[in-house]
């Protein structure tokens, strides 16, 4: 079975379960697991930020951002298919209770002048505007990265009005192999940045979260009210170094093999490419080809091929770590045989 649901599904390598295995680890909880704190060392220093916090998952590192900036009663502004707002349960709302004030954006881009009319005036009616969020690479737009530049007069215009910016980064390694851009370029234009260990890193667990001293320092009490504080957690940390440190570069095979993939199947009748394959997610429409989207995943599990819905006729395929150009040659061949 060549599973393409997400880049997720990696299985740790050979030298990350040696790490978990030799790892000296001690009780996180109190600051003492040496692994823990080498990780959030190391990824502090890797998008230039003061301190780093390690936690069990991307989605409560955004959740964590949230509940940190923000007071109940105020409103986050993002992208109306960001994953904070699409794909985390109405966290900040029933977590933080904040309010979601969306936007509409190009390919998850959102436009300067939008955000800035979104961000409230001073008036007893309207809630405060607490927190801008950023995503990049944007997981509903296909993996679509956001310009530096963009972030930039994003960032300039929060700085403005006093409001910080939180940038989840699950895919941010995803973002700086595509473009060329440092992920500290990227990391300075947010306060803060959430990003995933376990998915194109093929870390087996793990998120971390990266911002200013005092800032991780009250992060890590809302980890700790959350239930996400760990006791002997370099068991599963050290693995996480091993990623960040080894993994970055295997992200433009998974790149090629996207965009391998995109060609492949852009010459099936009947199927057609969505997104700007710029990164390890292609979005196929099956419309024309007679499928909705759950009817073509089924074909493909059939077929060998585990996918996912993304709509009514949009089925995502992610690269990743575990698949290499002979797989996604034999997707493109079955595809074929499915269509045709």
């Amino acid at each position: 079975m060549i599973d393409l649901r997400s880049d997720t599904v990696t299985k740790p390598t050979f030298e990350m379960r040696e790490a978990a295995l030799e790892a000296e680890v001690g009780d996180d909880v109190y600051e003492e697991d040496p692994a823990v704190n080498e990780l959030e060392e190391y990824a502090a220093a890797r998008l230039g930020k003061e301190a780093a916090l390690f936690v069990p998952t991307g989605t409560m590192g955004n959740q964590i951002a949230a509940l940190t900036h923000c007071r109940p009663g105020q409103e986050v502004i993002l992208e109306v298919d960001s994953h904070i707002f699409y794909y985390e349960g109405a966290g900040i709302s029933a977590l933080a209770g904040v309010q979601p004030r969306t936007i509409h954006g190009t390919r998850g881009v959102m436009d300067p002048e939008a955000v800035r009319d979104a961000i409230r005036e001073d008036d007893i009616h309207l809630p405060e505007t607490g927190l801008i969020c950023l995503e990049n690479t944007h997981n509903r737009a296909g993996g679509a990265v956001v310009p530096l530049k963009n972030m930039q007069e994003i960032y300039q215009i929060a700085r403005e009005n006093e409001i910080p910016v939180h940038l989840d980064g699950a895919r941010l390694f995803n973002a700086s192999v595509a473009s060329g851009v440092d992920v500290k370029d990227y990391a300075a234009q947010a306060d803060t940045v959430q990003f995933c260990l376990s998915k194109g890193l093929g870390a087996p667990v793990g998120s971390i979260i990266t911002g200013t001293a005092s800032f991780i320092k009250k992060a890590r009490k809302w980890r700790k009210r959350l239930g996400g504080g760990m006791r002997q957690a370099g068991i599963i940390a050290a693995p996480g170094l091993v990623a960040l440190k080894t993994m970055v570069g295997s992200l433009r095979d998974d790149h090629d093999n996207a965009q391998l993939l995109d060609s492949g199947l852009r010459g099936v009748e009947g199927l057609s490419i969505e997104n700007k394959v710029e990164t390890n997610i292609v979005l196929v429409n099956t419309k024309e080809a007679g499928f909705t989207a759950k009817e073509f995943v089924g074909k493909l599990k059939e077929a060998g091929i585990l996918a996912i819905s993304y709509g009514p006729y949009t089925v995502r395929l992610t690269t990743h770590h575990d698949v290499d150009r002979e797989d996604i040659e034999e997707v493109n061949y079955r595809i074929s045989g499915i269509v045709g």
